[in-house]
Order: C-alpha cells, then structure tokens, then sequence
C-alpha cells in the first residue's frame, strides 16, 4: 500500500496569492504530517504565467520544495490558459531531497522502492520496472486547438473524447501487468468528467468534455485522481480491477464567489486490490452573498448581517435596479455596514430603458395618428392620452392649470385625463 497526496488546482497568482499560499502550506503540514508517501498535485499550480521574480512563483516553489524534502513529487501539466507550457519545468531543478516529476506529456511513471521517477520513453511502458512500488499513467491537459487542426474543428470536440478513451483503454494491459506483480497503479489527469458538478453546482453535460467515467475505469487503474473541477466528488465501481475509485481533490482554496462545499486535497491509499481516500480540509476563505431582487434594502441588509456571521468573511452584494434608479444605492453605506467583513465586493446590475422603435409613426398624417400608432406597438390604450391631447390642444396651459387647482382635474400622477364634459 502507498499513501498519496492529492492537491489540485493551486492557482498562485497575485490575486490568489494569499488564499492559496495559506491553503496549500495548510496541506503540505498535513501531508507530512500524515505520511505521504508520494505528492500529485494535478494541475493548474498557477493562475496565469509568472515571472520568476513573482512573489507568487517565489512561494509556490518554497512550498513544493517542502513537500521535496519529505516526498517524491509530481507535478501535472495543467489548462494552458493557467499553465503556458514551460511553466512548470523550473520545478524540476528544485533540487530537494527527492526528485519533482513534471508530467507535461502523455507517458507512464514508475515510482521506484528509492523514491525515483522511471519515465517511459513513449507513451507506455513496455514491462514494469522491477523495484517499483506504484505506476502512475499521466494524461495532461489535451491542446484541442492540435486536434481542432489535425481533424476539424466542427469534428475537435467528439475526437477529443474518443481518442482520450482509446488512450485510456491503451493503458489497461500494462496496468494489469502491474496489478499481477502487486504493483497498484494511478491515473493522473486534468479536464472535464462529463456529468460532474462544477463548484457552482452546475452539471456539466456538454459534448466537448474530456472523459467519461466509464472511459475512467476502463484504463483498469485502482486509482484516478483527478484535476480542473474545482469541487470535490467521486465515482466508485468494483470490478476485475479491484475497487476502482475516481475522485476530483477540487481546488485548494475558494477563489471565486459562490463556491459550494468545503476545500482541502485528499489523502489516498491505494494498493493492487483497491483504493480508498479520506479528505482532509484546508483553511479557505469563508464567502457570503447578499442578493436583492430590487435595490439594496439597509434592513434586510442589516438582517443578513445579523443572521451571518461575516466577522472576517468576504462578502458579495448584488442588486438589480433600472436605470433611472441606479443612483439611488448608496455604496458608501453599504460598505459601512459591511465593516466586520474582510473584503466587500458591490455588484449592481442596471437593466437599461428599453424604448420599442415604432416604424412607420412618421407617416402618420397627424400627432393624434402618431398616438394611436405608438400605442398600437407599445400595447397600451391609447384612450386617456388622445383626450390628454385634445385637452392640450384646447385649451392653454393657465386654463389647464387653473382647471388643476380648482380640483377640477385629477392629479396626472395619478393617471388619465378628464374631458370637458367629465366631472371633476
């Protein structure tokens, strides 16, 4: 049996910096502490290319280095949006007491008895090496802008897919080779798992995802750790293979508003018959949404504040008013209110006035004509603004005014018009 770290999706970036280097030095401390054997950590260890001069590149090295001096690590090639290719090869100069493998194409890793990296040369092994004590199958993230090249890029999204599981599959003779020695063996990729939930709670059920979990379980691995879904889940199955088990870590830290669920990494044990993880939290950031439907009412907001604790918390306020409205929110109260809350982001959604184009209204030979006209495209009775009109065109505004105060004419707030011959 080996017990294996599993951390995904680190993120370090300047606007990360600080969630995730206190998540991810919270897990490294855990990880030693709990004996890993072995640290995978399966994508996306940044949120955009870094300068190596980066407080962000200077401390995700530091950490990594500590798992190092503990652990043989790997380190998976991530989604090239966060992780240009290259970025990752700096890490294995570290020069810790056990060596980082950075798996930047698709090949097959032997973690040696002496805690040492055998990489295949293509991309699988032909024979297990002896003295190995795991295989790990490493699929990094797949450039569909190659296969969009290669076969179409109306035909990209189902090759992806299909050439992923005939890779997958590919592995499974070497990984029952593996499992006859006693050798348990891990997959270790990055992408999308058609079906799962995103952090938001979303299914992702489109047809340009990387895998399937049947595609999973047929590479017959006992393990598959997964990377890129930033919520934790799984997926079991007992076969020929043992008891298989696929788990995404879900990301370190909570970087994003509207987060579901807890954050941490897990902590695998895996042998040729099976695997098994428990999962162990990190320290992430608390977030809170406070949602009106209209503009920001200060006691429900104060409510809110009453019934969340947001002493520390990251808060998020989100409104929807018109646009004549828009200027009525007071922010700086809002912010005051908010005082306790470690961060406050103020979101307002303005929905512009909409004004329906009514075609032809110039042709209409009179502004009575061009009344009827509007009111025909806009649906509304056109009745009290025709006698509106006729007044207006009656009568001059002192007439009209004086007619108001004497209460003879209704309050046009109110609505409508009277006519002459209506009763005030």
């Amino acid at each position: 049996m080996i017990r294996i770290a599993h951390c995904s999706d680190l993120h370090y970036g300047p606007k990360n910096l600080a969630e995730a280097d206190r998540c991810f030095s919270a897990a490294v401390d855990r990880a030693i502490a709990l004996g890993a054997q072995v640290a995978v950590l399966s994508g996306d260890a940044t949120d955009h290319a870094l300068d190596l001069h980066s407080p962000s590149a200077e401390r995700l090295a530091r950490q990594v280095r500590r798992l190092a001096d503990h652990c043989p690590v790997l380190m998976l090639q991530g989604t090239f949006s966060h992780e240009p290719p290259g970025t990752l090869g700096i890490f294995r100069l570290l020069g810790g007491r056990y060596p980082v493998h950075v798996a930047d194409r698709i090949a097959q890793v032997g973690l040696t008895n002496t805690g040492q990296w055998v990489v295949s040369s293509g991309w699988r092994i032909d024979a297990v090496p002896a003295g190995v004590q795991a295989l790990f199958s490493c699929v990094p993230t797949v450039n569909k802008a190659m296969v969009a090249a290669a076969v179409g890029a109306s035909a990209a999204a189902d090759a992806t897919g299909e050439h992923l599981a005939a890779l997958l599959a590919g592995f499974a003779q070497s990984h029952r080779a593996a499992r006859e020695q006693g050798v348990p063996s891990i997959g270790v990729s990055h992408g999308t798992v058609f079906g799962c939930l995103s952090e938001h709670g979303v299914p992702m059920a489109g047809f340009d995802h990387e895998f399937t979990t049947g595609a999973l379980f047929a590479a017959e691995t006992q393990a598959f750790m997964l990377g890129h879904i930033h919520r934790h889940q799984a997926w079991q199955r007992a076969g020929r293979a043992g008891q298989q088990c696929v788990a995404y870590a879900g990301s370190i830290g909570r970087f994003h508003y509207g987060e579901e669920g807890e954050k941490g990494f897990l902590m695998w044990e895996v042998d040729a018959e099976g695997a098994r993880f428990d999962r162990v939290l990190t320290p992430a950031r608390r977030t809170v949404d406070i949602v009106f439907e209209g503009k920001p009412d200060l006691d429900a907001l104060r409510t809110a504040i009453a019934r969340q604790n947001i002493d520390g918390a990251h808060v998020r306020v989100r409104w929807t008013v018109a646009d004549e409205d828009r200027h009525e929110v007071d922010r700086a109260l809002i912010q005051r209110e908010l005082g306790q809350a470690a961060e406050v982001k103020l979101e307002g959604r303005i929905v512009p006035v909409v004004r329906t184009r009514a075609a032809g209204i110039s042709m209409a030979p009179s502004l009575a004509d061009k009344v009827r006209h509007w009111a025909l495209v806009t649906k509304v009775q056109s009745g009290p603004l025709l006698a509106c009109l006729e007044q207006l065109d009656a009568q001059t505004g002192d007439m009209i005014a004086e007619r108001l105060l004497r209460g003879e004419l209704p309050d046009a707030r109110k609505g409508g018009c009277l006519s002459e011959a209506e009763p005030g």
